[in-house]
């Protein structure tokens, strides 16, 4: 194709933002170079990642589009672009006064940032299992540099390593599953497989139900479902908190954007046993996440455990397939990088140069000491738990509702049970932070001064969790015509 072809200009219009996120790192290696300064760089993070959730309408006017046969541009990849997108900015604000409390070199971990975010963007727009390789591991690479970012820390230096070593394992796992694919259908593209199912042409597939078995195992690593969720709470715990939120939400989001376009492009769900594969998988993570939770002493253990068990709230949905699953699925991960990127950005503003907030008794009285804080904890907490006018009982709802428009009753039945049990240690931490102490009692020590920046994307992300929550109509609608490219 002739660089000059209108193709090829309008395939360079659909991949705008997959191009910015790619150039702000290197103009940020180029600024480093010359002067070592905080500001500058995160100011052009911030630029950066606006510009390319701007462009998304740019490159809508270009789609749908191929950009050559590893790439769709569609409505659905610009959906879960914007969204990853707009996660990576919160959490990049949420990072400025966090990382200022540290002494370290501050400006590699926006371009750590945007190149985890470039992955998770490639990610959601693959269609064929070599770009979701290369997506799957920039994404990665960039993440293990993010969870051991602070060196003085050992149990930063601890979630990196361990990452790492876990991350390498479920990588060869799943590249030995896309090479039983390729060799029992002969193809790598999703659309093609279903093609080389549905002609005929290899009626009896032997290899490629394992190869997409030992896929799974990959993607359930990336996911952190049970039983692959080993390494979550030792990561989560190690990792600098506003790493935790980002790898807690666009992390888990890219994989669940990938993994809805491949089962249902590929015909990957129409395997029954595959999906008897997920159906126990989603019962392990209710009830591994929600159990384990309860005996959590620490904030960022507990949210761990919690999103393990939402996880498997999300399976249920994929789970019942077709419009309703995909629109449940997608609208639920909206709400949880709501209200997951609110959480851990309370334990992030709260924390200081020595430690991270995550002990409970940080949390006592918090109420008495900063009740705006308090209450949109409080907020967050009750989403998460289910409760109604959040974002987070809008989205059980709908799971509950695609699962029983599919008659998955007791799939249903042990979400509705584990999610009274999660209720408990959400509450759990509510009452701590609502405790007053006692007379005479020693007050817990004085918190420290909280950043502007954090302080506005917590007020702008608890608005978005109570818009969601009263006036779910736009959002739905906009989710609707996403999925419609894949469904």
């Amino acid at each position: 194709m002739s660089i000059l072809s209108p193709d090829f200009g309008l395939g360079l219009t659909a991949i705008l933002p997959l191009l910015i996120l790619g150039g702000a790192p290197v103009l940020e290696m180029i600024v480093v170079a010359v002067r070592r300064a905080h500001a500058p760089v995160f100011w052009i993070t911030v630029l950066s990642l606006l510009a390319a959730f701007g462009s998304l309408w740019i490159a809508a006017g270009a789609a749908p589009r191929e950009v050559t046969p590893l790439l769709e541009i569609d409505r659905y990849a610009l959906f879960y672009t914007g969204l990853i997108v707009a996660a990576a900015l919160a959490v990049t604000v949420l990072t400025y006064g966090y990382i200022e409390k540290h002494n370290v070199q501050r400006e590699e971990i926006y371009m750590l940032y945007l190149i985890a975010t470039l992955g998770a963007a490639v990610l959601v727009s693959s269609s064929h299992l070599i770009s979701f390789f290369l997506g799957l591991e920039v994404l990665s690479i960039a993440l293990y540099g993010l969870a051991a970012y602070l060196p003085a820390s050992e149990r930063s230096l601890e979630a990196g390593v361990k990452y790492l070593v876990l991350a390498a394992a479920s990588a060869a796992f799943m590249l030995f599953g896309i090479a039983l694919v390729y060799m029992d259908l002969g193809t790598m593209s999703f659309r093609e497989m279903a093609s080389a199912i549905t002609s005929g042409l290899n009626p009896h597939p032997v290899l490629m139900v394992p190869g997409i078995a030992l896929i799974i195992t990959g993607i359930g690593f990336k996911l952190a479902v049970a039983p692959f969720h080993l390494w979550t709470p030792d990561v989560y715990e190690g990792a600098p908190a506003p790493v935790t939120a980002y790898i807690a939400s666009v992390s888990k989001g890219a994989m669940f954007g990938l993994l809805l376009r491949y089962f249902y492009v590929s015909g990957a769900a129409d395997y029954r046993p595959l999906m008897l594969v997920f159906e126990i998988i989603a019962i392990a993570s209710m009830f591994a996440g929600n159990l384990l939770a309860l005996m959590q002493n620490n904030v960022k253990r507990i949210l761990a455990y919690s999103s393990i068990a939402h996880l498997g709230y999300i399976l249920v949905a994929f789970e019942a397939g077709g419009v309703a699953g995909a629109g449940a699925v997608t609208f639920y991960l909206v709400a949880y990088f709501i209200t997951t990127l609110g959480a851990f950005g309370v334990v992030t503003v709260l924390s200081t140069g020595e430690r991270d907030a995550d002990r409970l008794e940080d949390y006592r009285a918090l109420f008495w000491r900063r009740p705006g804080l308090a209450a949109i904890f409080t907020a967050m907490l009750l989403s998460l738990a289910g409760i109604p006018v959040t974002a987070g009982f809008i989205g059980k709802f709908y799971v509950v509702a695609a699962g029983a428009s599919a008659t998955l009753w007791a799939l249903i039945i042990i979400l509705v049970v584990t999610s009274a049990i999660g209720l408990f240690y959400y509450l759990r931490v509510v009452f701590t932070m609502f405790e007053y102490p006692p007379e005479g009692a020693e007050l817990p020590p004085r918190l420290p001064a909280l950043a502007a920046s954090g302080t506005v994307t917590l007020a702008i992300l608890a608005a978005l969790l109570v818009w969601v929550g009263i006036f779910p109509g736009p959002l739905l609608s906009v989710i609707r015509s996403a999925i419609a490219a894949i469904v």
